[in-house]
């Protein structure tokens, strides 16, 4: 009996030991946020306060100071996050996840962004101020690297230190301007249903801008291969663990519309959602200079900011400036490609992509003067019919870091209009205003016109020497607004208006955002910073209503069921609301997959039609195609002896949408609420593991929301209809030039990567609820609700 006792409390003090071990050891893997560090590289003490929410504001003697220390605490907070994003472009992922990431190792390896990141810093002015500035936030990041706990996804998967470098901040903000292109997605697609269809299946799509209604007003032969370029490059930024940007809204209103005679500013990047968020919050304070930014990790400069004087903001312009070639090999020598001066050899590069756990992988890539071919980076395609990839980012000089610093220490608005020229690509509209009363929406990018008998939304010819004619237009050309007659700017991601007699082709999103904005702020003009918090949340969407009252004008109503003519009737008497208890929203999004299916997916075939449904084609043209009786579509080309109708597909599109969710949700229709289908989770890249899921990722939760209206919650239209939100607003931001320092925002899970932090995911329910927290700038506040954490100079 002793002897059992004796055993019971070995065992117990074992368990003792190991769990105050555990708890010693997470303890030291949390950030610190309180108490004294000491740094190499600053000149005088800084000190950071972090507030409520473990944002730091950092006070320091110099700028240099202050983003060495920037650098050390955005890798106190997102080291696993930088370690990602830095891997992404240069092609080694592989390195940490094994074979699982090697396709994506091999495309990215293959077009180019690294290279390009090292031609763009042999170029750089090493004594400009951005550079010097870029080098001290590395030396930040490398001492926390070199001194500081590693996060715990480097010891679950085995990562090794390696100094971060500019290049790695190069590399970081290509794979960003990769993310915002569109071509590789949308222009195999088009190509294959021109080439097996005909261009009459094309004309519901509004490739000529036809289908863009609300638009942004400047002031003053049968290739199956080509959709498997488009499905194997979705499938890649899909699988990615880092999310792609997406979309976004925002808008600012002149002194002239505001209750208080000063500027309102609101902006929300749409980004895939993924955990740790993608934004990194930090305000800086010198004797000189002072900024509250917004970080991606691993970089200097922040993309979205706001000081005292200025606030700016970003969305994707949605242009076109990525272009395929059908490039056509020498039938005797297939290192040859024919071009209007004969044939010439591709260049060929070898890379090796290093395989956790196995053999290295040699990649072999093949060039024409357009670009890499995309048959060697992407399994599966013909190697024979050649597709080469021109992309402006690429074929430009790239002073992205020079002019992300110029945005973030601008002088006065017209020499924050004169620093967008540095940015060829990608394509953006960047928002402005400031304390002045200036309000402007300019937009980025190197942009071209193309011969008018070329069509850039299909895959060009490579040997003509015609298709690949751009004549550029000079920066001054840019559609940009500043100071308006009309007293505000806004975009979300719709089509521009035309530049001269060109209307600039892209991949616009459809006007249910713009049109929804425009709607409000129109008519008054007495705007609050609280009217902007709750616009920014809005989830009501102004043609939803009118696009459901159509289609359930040309459903047979006689041959619906009691069920069935009770959800015709709550549809059709919605205004286009997504709340949490809509019922009608439910109806409108499971309809939608069940009429896409059975009006595309005969034609496309089961694989073309996913892949059209994550396409921004899709969302534009679902409004026009359902209009148009006579569109060759509504024909199910399966059915021989029957010609079907709109009226045909509608209806019974319709009726399976009541049976599958009598199936799913239960025969009182009542009870079909939003909030049961439209969930959302942030997923960390170990959330996949089952066993670390509730540990790393956050959520799910019931979200409102949707698809195109402000409250941007995406998500993919999929048969089982459940509707999990992919994307949305990466950070809602107000700025308010009355009262500044109480201006609003919010994350949507948290501002640390780490999962044992406190600030991991306690923003997570007021950013799902619609709430705000303050952006504090002033410091009596900051102190007074802040732990301290002072960096002296290591001597």
């Amino acid at each position: 009996m002793r002897r059992l006792k004796k055993i019971i409390i070995g065992v117990f003090i074992l368990f003792l030991i190991l769990a105050i071990a555990a708890v010693a050891y997470g303890f030291y893997l949390k950030p610190k946020y309180e108490g004294e560090v000491a740094l190499e590289k600053i000149e005088k003490e800084t000190t950071v306060y972090f507030d409520t929410y473990g944002i730091p504001h950092i006070y320091a003697n110099s700028q240099k100071d202050a983003m060495t220390t920037l650098g050390y605490l955005h890798a106190q907070d997102r080291l696993w996050q930088m370690e990602l994003m830095r891997r992404i472009a240069p092609g080694r992922l592989s390195e940490i996840f094994g074979s699982v990431m090697l396709k994506n190792d091999m495309f990215f390896a293959g077009i180019g962004i690294d290279e390009d990141s090292e031609k763009a810093i042999a170029l750089l002015d090493k004594n400009s101020e951005s550079y010097q500035l870029t080098l001290a936030y590395l030396e930040g990041v490398n001492q926390y690297l070199e001194t500081g706990a590693m996060p715990i996804e480097f010891q679950l998967v085995g990562v090794e230190k390696e100094k971060f470098t500019v290049k790695d901040v190069y590399n970081i903000f290509g794979y960003m301007a990769f993310s915002f292109a569109m071509a590789q997605k949308s222009d195999p697609l088009l190509t294959d249903i021109r080439d097996e269809l005909g261009m009459e299946y094309l004309k519901d799509f509004g490739i000529d801008g036809s289908l863009a209604h609300t638009k942004l007003k400047s002031f003053k032969g049968k290739t199956e291969a080509y959709s498997e370029i488009a499905k194997s490059v979705a499938g890649l930024l899909e699988q990615s663990p880092v999310p792609p940007f997406i979309g976004s809204n925002s808008w600012v209103v002149g002194p002239q519309k505001t209750k208080n005679g000063k500027v309102l500013f609101a902006n929300d990047p749409h980004i895939g959602f993924s955990q740790p968020a993608t934004w990194y919050e930090a305000h800086i304070s010198t004797p000189n200079y002072e900024i509250y930014g917004y970080y991606l990790a691993g970089t200097p400069f922040p993309l979205l900011g706001h000081n005292r004087e200025y606030a700016y903001g970003l969305t994707m312009f949605e242009n076109d400036d990525m272009d395929l070639f059908l490039e056509t090999n020498n039938p005797e020598n297939a290192t040859q490609y024919q071009t209007v001066e004969g044939f010439k050899n591709y260049e060929v590069v070898e890379k090796t992509i290093r395989v956790k756990d196995s053999t290295p992988t040699v990649l072999t890539v093949r060039k024409s003067h357009h670009g890499p071919l995309i048959n060697d980076l992407v399994a599966g395609i013909n190697k024979d019919k050649p597709v080469s990839m021109w992309w402006t980012y690429l074929q430009h000089k790239n002073h992205i870091l020079e002019a992300l610093y110029a945005l973030s220490h601008s002088k006065d608005v017209d020499y924050f209009h004169q620093s967008i020229e540095l940015i060829a690509a990608p394509g953006l509209n960047i928002m402005y205003g400031d304390a002045k009363g200036n309000i402007a929406w300019i937009t980025s990018g190197k942009l071209y016109k193309m011969p008018e008998n070329v069509n850039a939304n299909f895959i060009l010819n490579g040997s003509n020497g015609l298709d690949e004619q751009k004549e550029y237009y000079d920066f001054e050309q840019n559609p940009y607004s500043i100071n308006p007659d009309w007293h505000y700017v806004y975009s979300s991601n719709n089509q521009v208006e035309k530049m001269g007699d060109y209307l600039y082709p892209g991949y616009y999103l459809p006007e249910d955002r713009a049109k929804r904005i425009t709607q409000l702020i129109e008519p008054k003009n007495d705007w609050t910073k609280e009217d902007f918090m709750n616009m920014i949340n809005d989830d009501t969407s102004a043609v939803t209503p009118s696009v459901a009252q159509n289609m359930l004008a040309s459903i047979t109503e006689s041959q619906l069921s009691e069920v069935e003519k009770k959800a015709f009737i709550e549809l059709q008497k919605w205004k286009g609301s997504n709340g949490l208890n809509e019922i009608a929203s439910t109806i409108y999004n499971q309809w939608m997959y069940f009429y896409l299916q059975d009006t595309f997916a005969d034609e496309l075939g089961q694989d073309r039609f996913e892949l059209f449904l994550t396409t921004h084609i899709m969302k534009q043209m679902i409004a026009a195609q359902t209009a148009n009786e006579t569109s060759p579509w509504w024909d199910n080309i399966l059915t021989k002896d029957v010609t079907e109708t709109r009226e045909t597909i509608l209806t019974n599109s319709f009726q399976k949408t009541i049976a599958h969710l009598q199936n799913k949700l239960g025969q009182d229709f009542t009870t079909w609420t939003w909030n049961r289908v439209h969930t959302v989770e942030h997923k960390h890249p170990l959330g996949e593991v089952a066993a670390l899921r509730s540990y790393f990722n956050v959520g799910p939760y019931e979200i409102s929301g949707s698809n195109e209206v402000i409250n941007n919650l995406a998500f993919t239209f999929t048969k089982e209809g459940n509707h999990e939100v992919k994307a949305g607003p990466s950070t809602r931001r107000i700025i308010d030039f009355s009262d500044v320092e109480n201006s609003m925002s919010i994350l949507p899970t948290g501002q640390s990567g780490n999962p044992l932090s406190s600030h991991y995911k306690d923003q997570a329910v007021l950013f799902n609820e619609g709430k705000f927290r303050k952006m504090l700038l002033n410091k009596k506040e900051i102190e007074s609700v802040s732990t301290k954490l002072i960096f002296r100079p290591k001597s």
